[in-house]
């Protein structure tokens, strides 16, 4: 018996979507990756705290994934489940007068525009970057001067046994790239952002000019995983990695975009080991000819 057979059976008479061997290509905007062993959509707070109060009793590894624009999958897939959260995850309501809550796996566009039509000022930053509230939240996202952490009053999750739980800003740990559910694994499924009124003019301004700047510097022409880097301090990726001539260096099908050396693209035919061995060479160049060590932001998923 395959062994997700059972756990098939339960997401379906729970009401989420099960789909063995399904294709990471189609899930992550970097559009490669072997399959999923199961990948699972999951509709509301009910099904997902029952299900993964079954992954633990049946030490079943499963990753949430968000949008997947964060991520490089294994060419050789991944023998775990995949859960995107769908249905009520995708919610926003409007809890005062500048105060939203949201479902974790609403885009972060998606966000930017509620509160645009809302009148409220805090996230046009944010306009633009690709993932989802629950992403954005995990990895503190941020652009332009603005972060997450700018804006949010709360996280909700479910921890590792299935329970409901919530998080204060002041106890997130937010920080470059970082929260706390870095270090817990817990599953966040909400959020709540505290905005400020302002003109709709000028927050559609705002949002115009960020993204402009993204359309003008960045290679959003090319499938990626955004910025492959994080910021080394004192300098940029970017330019560390031009300086030392990598711009528009390619191995296989992945290639240091002409555009924007931070980002590494898809020409067409790339594979997670093309990625991966693109990193490496980048990585001990700029170490070799600067000094710096720089880290990746991307997450491998093996």
């Amino acid at each position: 018996m395959n062994k997700y057979e059972n756990l098939i059976k339960l997401a379906e008479e729970l009401g989420a979507k099960a789909f063995p061997d399904e294709p990471m290509k189609n899930h992550t905007t970097f559009k490669i990756g072997g399959n999923a062993a199961l990948y699972l959509e999951v509709m509301n707070t009910k099904q997902l705290c029952e299900l993964v109060k079954y992954f633990n009793k049946n030490k079943i590894d499963y990753i949430i994934l968000g949008k997947g624009s964060n991520v490089v999958v294994n060419d050789t897939g991944l023998d775990k489940v995949v859960i995107r959260l769908c249905g009520d995850f995708c919610s926003v309501s409007m809890l005062d007068s500048t105060t939203l809550h949201c479902g974790a796996g609403l885009s972060l566009a998606g966000l930017c525009k509620e509160a645009e039509n809302k009148k409220l000022s805090g996230l046009e930053f944010a306009w633009g970057i690709p993932g989802s509230v629950g992403g954005a939240v995990f990895m503190n996202a941020g652009a332009y001067g603005g972060e997450m952490k700018d804006v949010i009053y709360c996280v909700n999750h479910i921890d590792n046994h299935g329970r409901l739980g919530t998080i204060k800003a002041a106890d997130l740990k937010l920080g470059y790239r970082h929260s706390v559910y870095k270090e817990n694994g817990f599953t966040i499924i909400g959020a709540t952002v505290r905005l400020k009124p302002d003109n709709p003019l000028a927050i559609r301004e705002r949002m115009d000019d960020f993204m402009g700047r993204r359309k003008d510097k960045q290679p959003l022409e090319f499938p990626s995983a955004g910025s492959v880097f994080r910021r080394p301090e004192g300098n940029y990726a970017g330019a560390l990695i031009e300086k030392c001539g990598l711009k528009g260096k390619s191995v296989g099908g992945a290639q240091v975009s002409p555009k924007h050396a931070g980002f590494i693209v898809n020409t067409g035919n790339a594979t997670a080991e093309d990625v991966k061995n693109l990193i490496a060479l980048i990585q001990t160049t700029v170490k070799k000819e600067t000094g710096y060590d720089l880290q990746r932001e991307i997450i491998f998923l093996d």
